[in-house]
C-alpha cells in the first residue's frame, strides 16, 4: 500500500508556497503522494484564500523529486476539457511523470457551480464528465483527434506535446451509485465515498463491482481509501491492507478546529505540519519520525 496526504486548497492552505513547503516535508517524511482539493468556494459565506490547484501543484512539483501529486478530485464538468488536457500534460512532463489526475462531478454543487452559473444537474454533469474524459484522452494521444458530442465539439487537430508517460486517471464517486464506478472501471483507479466512515466492509462491494466491469482485469488499478489516524495510535489504514492500494490521510483541520467563514486563523497549521512530518504510519499525537526512518 502507498500512503498520501490530502489537503484543502483554501484557508491556511490557500497559498502555493505553503503547500510546496508541506509537500517537501511530506516527501522527506516518506509519504508517497500529495493531493489537493479543487474548489472555487466551499460555502456560501466563504472568506478564505483559495489557490488554483494547478498553480499549487506546479510549485509542489518544483519543490519535490519523488512524490506523486495531483488534484483529488477536479470537477471536470466545470472545466474546459481541452484546457485541462493542456494543464495536465504540462504538469506531467514538467514533474517527470508524477501526475495522477483525479476527476469527478464536483461538490458542493451550490457554491462550486451554481454561484458561477455552471450546470448543477447531476445527470447533465455526468454526461459532461464522460465527454470530457473522451476529449482528454483523445487529445493526449498525440495523434489527429476530433470530437462531436452533446456538450463538446472539437475540430480535428493534433494536440502536442503528448504526455511523456501515461497519466493515470482516478474517478471519484459515491457508493452505492453504480455509474461513477462503471466509469472508474474504464480508467486507472477509484476514489470511493460512502455515508459515514469508510470501512473495509463498505469498500469491498464497490471494489467487487468495479472489477466485474473491468475490460482488462489484469491491468493495474488503484483503489483509494482515506481517513484519519487516531490520536491514540490507531491506524485505520492497516484495516485496508490487501483491499486498497493507496491510503490517503486526511490531514484534516476538523480535528484542530472548524469555523466559518475564516479558517486561516483557526487551523493549527503547526500541528498539521507535525502530522505530516511524523510520517505515514504515525498517529497525530505520536513522536515525530526522522527522515529515512520510514519502512
Amino acid at each position: 500500500m502507498k500512503y498520501g496526504v490530502h489537503l484543502p486548497n483554501f484557508g491556511a492552505f490557500g497559498d502555493a508556497r505553503a503547500l510546496a513547503g508541506l509537500a517537501r516535508d511530506a516527501e522527506t517524511a516518506g509519504w508517497d503522494g500529495f493531493f489537493l482539493w479543487d474548489h472555487l468556494l466551499f460555502c456560501e459565506f466563504d472568506r478564505n484564500d483559495h489557490v488554483d490547484p494547478w498553480v499549487a501543484l506546479t510549485a509542489v512539483a518544483a519543490a519535490t523529486d519523488r512524490i506523486m501529486l495531483g488534484p483529488l478530485v477536479t470537477p471536470l464538468p466545470r472545466r474546459r476539457p481541452w484546457e485541462l488536457a493542456r494543464q495536465a500534460v504540462s504538469l506531467q512532463n514538467y514533474s517527470g511523470g508524477r501526475l495522477i489526475l483525479g476527476v469527478g462531478l464536483g461538490e458542493p454543487v451550490e457554491w462550486d457551480f451554481r454561484f458561477f452559473g455552471d450546470e448543477t444537474d447531476a445527470v447533465v454533469r455526468g454526461q459532461m464528465l464522460d465527454e470530457g474524459l473522451a476529449v482528454l484522452t483523445g487529445l493526449w494521444s498525440g495523434e489527429a483527434f476530433g470530437f462531436s458530442g452533446t456538450h463538446y465539439s472539437l475540430e480535428p487537430m493534433t494536440f502536442l506535446p503528448a504526455p511523456h508517460a501515461p497519466i493515470p486517471i482516478w474517478v471519484g464517486g459515491s457508493w452505492p451509485n453504480g455509474r461513477p464506478f462503471r466509469r472508474a472501471a474504464r480508467f486507472d483507479g477509484m476514489v470511493p465515498m460512502v455515508d459515514g466512515t469508510l470501512s473495509p466492509s463498505a469498500l469491498q462491494p464497490a471494489v467487487d463491482y468495479v472489477h466485474a466491469h473491468r475490460t482488462d482485469p489484469a491491468a493495474p488499478f488503484d483503489v483509494v481509501a482515506s481517513g484519519r489516524s487516531d490520536a491514540d495510535g490507531q491506524h485505520p489504514s492497516e484495516e485496508f491492507e490487501g483491499l486498497a492500494t493507496w491510503w490517503l490521510e486526511d490531514i484534516s483541520p476538523l480535528r484542530f478546529g472548524w469555523d466559518w467563514p475564516d479558517l486561516a486563523n483557526v487551523w493549527d497549521v503547526d500541528a498539521l505540519r507535525d502530522r505530516i512530518l511524523a510520517g505515514p504510519r504515525a498517529s497525530p499525537g505520536g513522536a515525530q519520525v526522522a527522515a529515512g526512518q520510514q519502512s
